[in-house]
């Protein structure tokens, strides 16, 4: 079946940005009558499927929703959790992710992460910089409202020192200053476990992106969940405001 929808879609329109919120794993855990953090383990089989999915399909640029600033409300032990999932993690896939030609990006506050996550972040982001093939982006302690009220101050600060005017300001300056400058915007945003909200997740960089929901909980999503989110997007007329008629003509 993989290969079968894989062969599809290689004729067809493919994304080169995707973006997934990776959401369900409490769910799945309880499920099974296991701990909250179970469900946090076995999603990484999951983030191995959806990268090995791009790297078949040559789709360049996969955005992964991993810790947003709100999940600081959780409690302390799932938290201290998922530091050392996130620390350990790293360190045992980035040698795989380099071999591959991935280059690793993070976005979000990360001054507020321990510093068990910080170093092998630093490594891992040192090691890939110079990577071609492809860019893995890993949202950490992040959120979308902060972005942009981040990038609103820069903005503000470079008029005040006579830096910019404000008649320069418009979407290329505005976008230079988000963590995610120089990366295309979202085509395909995904969102698993039935939830139909974008929680905070690339608001600026979704404005014109096709939005795919799931019931499948994030360890349970594989290759061919993948692979059916794709082809449905294939499937989808993108307009950008213009008739279908026009697109139709100009293609």
């Amino acid at each position: 079946m993989i290969q079968s929808l894989t062969t599809k879609l290689a004729k067809s329109n493919l994304p080169r940005h995707v973006a997934i919120i990776m959401d369900g794993n409490g769910r799945w855990a309880r499920k099974q009558g296991l701990d909250r953090t179970f469900g946090h383990k076995n999603a990484i089989e999951s983030v191995r499927a959806a990268i090995e999915v791009c790297g078949d399909l040559d789709i360049p640029y996969l955005s992964l929703f991993a810790f947003s600033t709100e999940n600081w409300k959780r409690p302390k032990s799932e938290i201290n959790f998922l530091m050392r999932l996130l620390s350990s993690t790293i360190k045992s896939e980035i040698a795989e992710l380099h071999q591959k030609g991935i280059r690793l990006l993070v976005i979000g506050d990360l001054e507020k992460l321990p510093a068990s996550v910080l170093k092998p972040l630093k490594n891992a982001i040192d090691l890939t910089q110079d990577n071609k093939k492809a860019t893995l982006i890993i949202a950490l302690n992040y959120g979308a409202q902060d972005e942009i009220v981040q990038a609103v101050r820069k903005i503000a600060t470079d008029v005040q020192d006579g830096k910019l005017a404000v008649s320069d300001i418009g979407h290329e300056i505005f976008e230079q200053n988000l963590y995610t400058q120089d990366i295309p915007s979202v085509d395909l945003l995904i969102r698993t476990s039935g939830e139909h909200r974008i929680s905070n997740f690339l608001l600026w960089q979704i404005a014109y992106a096709e939005l795919y929901f799931t019931k499948t909980l994030w360890p349970d999503f594989r290759k061919e969940d993948f692979l059916k989110a794709l082809r449905d997007y294939a499937s989808r007329e993108r307009r950008y405001g213009k008739t279908g008629e026009q697109i139709k003509t100009e293609s």
